[in-house]
């Protein structure tokens, strides 16, 4: 094998090595071996093309041919010409199936399931793309060391979109392959110059330099490489994969039922589900609850307020109960309540590693690895679980506290005290005062948090507005109660941070608010029912919801009180288009009880699940622009070379010249000697002439006979 033959073959491994750090991203991770195939026969091209052999230009031009006539045979064969050729139909194809893989990009969470040709077309077109790259640089040019850039931007794209960043495997997959190409780019160095010299020594008498091995700027830049793949996936932003996919990941590895659930915050793309430009379909309800408007879906609650943002605290896990769960904390005997079953359809698009349920639940039947957290009564999937396509039934307390009960509540103990009013230092002044300024008169805890809640939502002037910036920190609750804008996640941040400043114990839970009840029977929860709502704790209660938002959700009935002007009025849940599709077919079976019915748990078989369009996030022409910023930036370093190259192009060029411009090409022709020599470690020595050079050049690179005249016709 030759040696460009041996470099083409490792830019082709080099490349699926990359590329291997996207295999987490989507499920199943057949595109590969496509790629694989694509990418053999696109460097198959190159290989022949050089063989021949045709131009740099003409090569690549080839290749880029080529290229394009396989991704159109794969992903546009009836809109091509004859099937093959690519004409206005397969390029507009080739822009819908981009927009297309967008949308999955935004629809679906890590790992997004391979459905359709939009994301496979990303795949196998940008894993082509970069192996044209690769072996235009490392094959056709001939240098391997800026070759690992567009396989750093390969595995960079990966890292980026994982969750935590590429695993580490991926990472060292990637960095052999790139090794790889560079010592055989080395070795094939070697082979045509043999052993290369570093020049004249720098004393009279003294041994010469030492000779520059042609793989060591390779492997300075290589290492130079690798530390950049570490680093700049920590600088690139975000995207987004779903509804508060923030909340992923944390759950040990191990086998048993124990763990540590990680401080992480589920308010990453809040913002983002309540502003999508169409609502989409996340969850289907069927309870026999008689009252949906306090039918809240709680996937988490956020009690760990350090300054910067509201975050869960670090829990031990256990496995999830059997049968019956243990009764909430605080709740006492007294209070009414009622047992109400809810079935609850995930949509297949909708991977959230927190359970959404009713709160307090007090069983649930669900399949697959689920780990429950005792403080919070919450639950999380572990290793890799998530709801998406499941279908679970949660059973729950609808909880009837009075407000005489609540008033009359005794205090909370010492120890929950200072763990749920605990505040930063960091919290303004202005944040405590005004709590203290609205709850003037309030005889006890239950009154302050009646009178914060209308303060938000009622009298005090605040309005409802997703386009305001979340902001970090406390200064962020400072500027939210001055310009009195925001929504959810301001409201319960702001409310529960001035309850805590009074004393009262309290927390942020996360999930969905009250669905919109349809026509069959059933209760759809969309994307813009997210929502993020304060828990006050009362003993002898437990943890009860408050409603400081205005227009959102319901004002919970135990805190409307027969004071004149205190009354708050129930908000109108956020309208939404209803869906007539229904979610399973109902039995005719006599000995169905009405509670089932209800349920829906007579049904005989489940309808297909309605394909959910839609889907805001990064359009594809977004993930363009993005896409050539990076490249702009990944070209940058690549400016030195493309410079040197037109140089010496310039200078070689024959193409034109008469007899006239014999001088100059001549001197231009030695220009360009020197500077090879110097490249290749033979430094310059300004004082000599032009033949002692020459000779110097002959002696140092040990040139054949042949090369050794060309370099004395030149200089004479």
């Amino acid at each position: 094998m030759s040696g460009r033959a041996r470099l083409a073959l490792c830019a082709w491994a080099a490349t699926l090595m990359a590329a291997c750090a996207l295999l987490p991203l989507v499920d199943p991770a057949t595109w590969i071996l496509q790629a694989a195939v694509l990418l053999a026969v696109q460097s198959g091209v190159g290989a022949v093309a050089r063989r021949v052999p045709l131009a740099r230009p003409l090569t690549i031009a080839a290749q880029t041919l080529v290229t394009l006539l396989l991704l159109t045979l794969v992903f546009a064969r009836e809109q091509a010409i004859a099937g093959l050729v690519p004409g206005p139909r397969a390029f507009q194809h080739f822009a819908d199936l981009l927009q297309q893989g967008g949308d999955d990009i935004a629809r679906y969470a890590i790992p997004a399931p391979l459905e359709s040709d939009g994301i496979r077309l990303m795949l196998v077109g940008g894993v082509l793309v970069i192996g044209l790259l690769v072996d235009t640089l490392a094959v056709s040019f001939r240098s391997a060391a800026p070759a690992g850039l567009p396989l750093l931007a390969l595995y960079s794209v990966a890292a980026g979109l994982s969750e935590g960043g590429a695993d580490w495997l991926w990472f060292l997959v990637a960095a052999a392959g790139y090794l790889m190409l560079l010592l055989a780019e080395g070795r094939d160095r070697l082979s045509q110059w043999g052993r290369v010299f570093g020049g004249s020594p720098r004393s009279p008498g003294a041994d010469q330099g030492r000779a520059l091995a042609p793989v060591r700027a390779g492997r300075r830049i290589g290492a130079f490489a690798l530390g950049i793949a570490l680093v700049v996936p920590l600088a690139l932003p975000a995207m987004d994969g779903g509804l508060l996919d923030g909340a992923r990941g944390g759950v040990g590895s191990g086998t048993g039922g124990g763990g540590t659930i990680s401080a992480v915050n589920p308010l990453v793309s809040l913002r983002d589900s309540l502003n999508v430009n169409e609502d989409r379909e996340v969850l289907t309800l069927r309870t026999d609850s008689e009252s949906l408007s306090d039918l809240y879906l709680r996937i988490v609650s956020l009690d760990d307020f350090d300054g910067t943002t509201w975050k869960p605290s670090k829990r031990h896990i256990t496995a999830v109960p059997d049968g019956t769960f243990p009764t909430p904390a605080g709740l006492g005997p007294d209070i009414r309540r009622t047992e109400i079953r809810t079935l609850i359809s995930a949509a297949d698009d909708f991977a959230q590693d927190w359970l959404p349920m009713p709160y307090p639940p007090s069983g649930v039947r669900v399949a697959g690895n689920w780990r429950y957290e005792p403080v919070g009564m919450t639950l999380v999937g572990d290793h890799g679980q998530n709801t998406r396509g499941l279908t679970y039934e949660v059973r729950s307390l609808s909880l009837q506290p009075t407000a005489q009960q609540l008033a009359a509540a005794p205090q909370a103990s010492a120890a929950l005290r200072r763990e749920y009013t605990e505040l930063p230092d960091s919290l303004p002044e202005v944040v405590a005062r005004t709590a203290r300024e609205v709850t003037a008169g309030a005889a006890n805890p239950y009154e302050q948090a009646v009178k914060l809640q209308e303060y938000f939502a009622v009298n005090g002037g605040f309005e409802y507005d997703t386009q305001v910036d979340i902001g970090s920190g406390s200064e962020a609750i400072a500027r939210f109660l001055k310009e009195k804008e925001g929504f959810c996640v301001h409201f319960s941040f702001a409310m529960a941070a001035m309850a805590r400043s009074l004393g009262i114990p309290a927390r942020v839970a996360v999930g969905f608010a009250p669905g919109s009840p349809q026509a069959n029977g059933s209760v759809s929860v969309g994307l813009r029912d997210a929502h993020a709502w304060p828990e006050v704790y009362f003993e002898g209660v437990g943890w009860t919801r408050f409603e400081p938002t205005p227009t959102r959700g319901s004002t919970p009935a135990y805190t409307i009180t027969d004071r004149p002007g205190s009354t708050v009025p129930d908000p109108a849940l956020p309208s939404r288009d209803a869906r007539t599709e229904p979610s399973a077919a109902p039995s005719e079976s006599d000995t169905c009880s009405p509670q089932d019915k209800k349920l829906d748990a007579c049904a005989t078989e489940s309808a297909a699940a309605a394909p959910v369009t839609g889907g805001d996030g990064p359009k594809w022409y977004a993930l363009l622009g993005w896409a050539l910023a990076g490249l702009v930036v990944l070209l940058i370093p690549l400016a030195p070379m493309l410079w040197r190259l037109r140089v010496r192009a310039v200078r070689l060029g024959a193409h034109g010249r008469g007899e006239a411009d014999a001088g100059p090409h001549t001197l231009a022709v030695w220009q360009e000697l020197m500077d090879t020599a110097w490249d290749l470690g033979i430094l310059p020595e300004e004082s000599q002439t032009t033949r002692k050079a020459a000779a110097r050049v002959v002696r140092l690179g040990r040139l054949d006979a042949a090369a050794a005249a060309a370099v004395h016709r030149v200089a004479d």
